[in-house]
């Protein structure tokens, strides 16, 4: 029941946090903010971790451990409906564009606007949502602190009283179910981002974007509404689960007698096993607190162990935060920049739209019949519009020529032209080497924890546990989100700009800068912590070594006390002849 309860709680959580990860460019447009931000939100989930990770795995170790996770699903769920929370304060999301439409008529008004639109933010409101996203800071700092007494408390209590044979399999299992969590979590994610945001407030057919459009946003707020429930489902059957479990015995020792059964807590293959029966007094345990951290830390393999991980962590938890924005960038649009006109501002204008006073920092793309994609209609140098919402259709478009000597009324759509059809071959190719490396990276999972529960002392299991995932949310699970979100950001070719200027969210980015730094940031870390597991297995049968050597030590000693133990019993039976019945018939 505990391994069933577990295993649902780590997909509640994998579940919740794949979704956070899958609506990172939706946040980024809902709340127009870079993506180093959006690094630091997602980071704060490892935060809510850092502030009490260590506290909770060495006293919550000696508690009541399935209660005390019930409690940080509960929390987990709060912390998730509040990410929602700002969609339904901030207000409807106003799309940033430069196309005036006219109202209660048929006929669209020109793109070409009458004056300069930097003149118009003059007289702007501030928008309420430049500190939205702090709540979403916030939430995601509640989710972390509810998930902290879950990985640690889970498995050592797994591992204390399961058999020893059974423990990596349980391990396993939970390992399996948190695999799947993900899975449904981005598809949760992708059938969001498919609705708008304002999905029931707003009249879709005024809505001029769709979803392959860099400024529209999904409904974010509904996947974690589903979330958050999921989550607190989870925290039910923890209240109903015992304190502790009768200790296992191995299968050899069932044929012991109750003479010889004492001896079962001290044999060395329950010497993993945590020893129930320490001083559950907080001051005890608080004054022990700083020597048994001492101790954890002085083992070298748990310190290389540590390091590895750190390093690993930091190029996978970097990878998975914008996997979603890099396939977007790479394979949702053109991969060449000859067939975007952007560049220096100086190309932006040109003869065809002189006669139209154009912004450069507008985003409202359209692609012209030419195949190239424009970043206005005006810049386009389109002078009217047919239609209405998606499907309105810009003409007299001097800036899209097809051909010198093409003429008649050259046209451009609403939307950025689509990539070209390389990319479509590329994707799957991508997908495959995706799914492999995934899948090969999984492997040493069950491995890792296994080993990291059997280089410590028993007593200190739940501690080393704690340690673990504070260094990695501390030192991975905070930074790489940021560094990779401020490198990525350095790639943006077109900023977005906010209702009343300043630079909002990025539009586009340079992707072969985007693809060389991203892949080669990812592949670099990893490369150095394969040269780390090198000193660190040399390191481990090093110390196999003299565990062995000290087992034959002590074996040789015990035979030697044992054999002076028997030759003390011949002695005694020269005096005591009645204690040999063989003997006592002879005499």
């Amino acid at each position: 029941m505990f391994l069933a309860s577990l295993s649902f709680a780590y997909f509640a959580k994998a579940l919740s946090g794949s979704y956070m990860k899958s609506t990172i460019t939706q946040l980024e447009r809902r709340f127009d903010i870079p993506s180093y931000l959006i690094g630091v939100i997602d980071g704060s989930f490892e935060i809510g971790n850092l502030l009490v990770i260590a506290f909770v795995s060495y006293f919550g170790a000696k508690l009541h451990r399935p209660k005390i996770i019930a409690i940080g699903c509960i929390l987990m769920s709060f912390g998730t409906f509040l990410i929602a929370m700002p969609h339904f304060i901030i207000g409807r999301y106003k799309i940033e564009t430069s196309v005036r439409w006219s109202v209660n008529s048929t006929n669209n008004l020109s793109p070409c606007p009458a004056s300069s639109p930097e003149s118009t933010r003059a007289g702007c409101e501030r928008e309420s949502s430049v500190s939205m996203w702090m709540y979403v800071f916030l939430g995601n700092v509640l989710r972390g602190i509810g998930e902290t007494p879950v990985q640690p408390l889970g498995i050592s209590y797994i591992d204390d009283y399961a058999q020893s044979e059974n423990a990596a399999l349980y391990i396993g299992c939970v390992q399996t179910i948190s695999i799947i969590g993900p899975v449904f979590g981005y598809l949760l994610g992708s059938l969001c981002a498919k609705i708008y945001v304002d999905i029931g407030y707003v009249d879709m057919e005024t809505v001029t974007i769709s979803p392959g459009d860099a400024r529209w946003v999904g409904a974010w707020w509904l996947g974690y509404l589903i979330a958050g429930t999921i989550t607190l489902m989870s925290a039910v059957p923890f209240w109903f689960l015992p304190k502790s479990l009768p200790m296992p015995v191995d299968k050899h020792d069932t044929s012991c007698t109750p003479e010889q059964t004492r001896f079962i807590k001290d044999s060395p293959t329950m010497g993993h096993k945590f020893r129930p029966e320490e001083p559950a007094s907080l001051h005890q345990m608080a004054k022990e607190f700083v020597p048994t951290l001492k101790s954890l830390l002085g083992n070298p393999v748990y310190i290389t162990f540590l390091f590895v991980t750190i390093l690993q962590f930091n190029s996978l938890i970097g990878m998975v935060t914008y996997k979603p924005k890099y396939i977007e960038q790479h394979y949702g649009q053109s991969a060449s920049k000859a067939n975007f006109l952007m560049g220096k501002q100086t190309s932006l204008s040109s003869d065809c739209n002189s006669a139209c006073l154009c912004s450069r920092r507008e985003w409202d793309p359209v692609c012209g019949e030419n195949g190239i994609t424009y970043m206005s209609p005006c810049l386009a140098g389109c002078t009217s519009s047919t239609g209405t919402g998606r499907n309105t259709v810009f003409d007299n478009c001097s800036c899209v020529l097809l051909a010198d000597t093409q003429q008649g009324n050259l046209t451009a759509t609403l939307g950025q032209c689509p990539h070209r059809d390389s990319c479509d071959k590329m994707f799957p190719y991508f997908l495959a080497l995706s799914v492999l490396s995934s899948f090969i990276i999984s492997l040493g999972g069950t491995p890792a924890f296994m080993l990291l529960v059997r280089c410590i002392k028993p007593e200190l299991k739940s501690l080393a546990l704690g340690i673990y995932t504070l260094a990695t949310r501390t030192l991975a699970g905070i930074p790489a989100p940021i560094y990779f979100g401020a490198i990525i950001d350095t790639t943006c070719l077109k900023w977005g700009i906010k209702m009343c200027g300043g630079r909002g969210a990025c539009r586009i980015y340079n992707t072969s800068a985007y693809r060389i730094l991203y892949l080669g940031l990812t592949l670099g870390l990893r490369t150095i912590s394969f040269f780390l597991c090198i000193y660190g297995f040399a390191l481990l049968k090093r110390h196999i070594k003299k565990e062995e050597k000290n087992a034959l030590t002590n074996g040789s000693a015990e035979l030697e006390s044992l054999r002076k133990e028997d030759r003390s019993s011949v002695h005694c039976e020269q005096f005591i002849p009645a204690c040999n019945p063989d003997r006592e018939t002879h005499l």
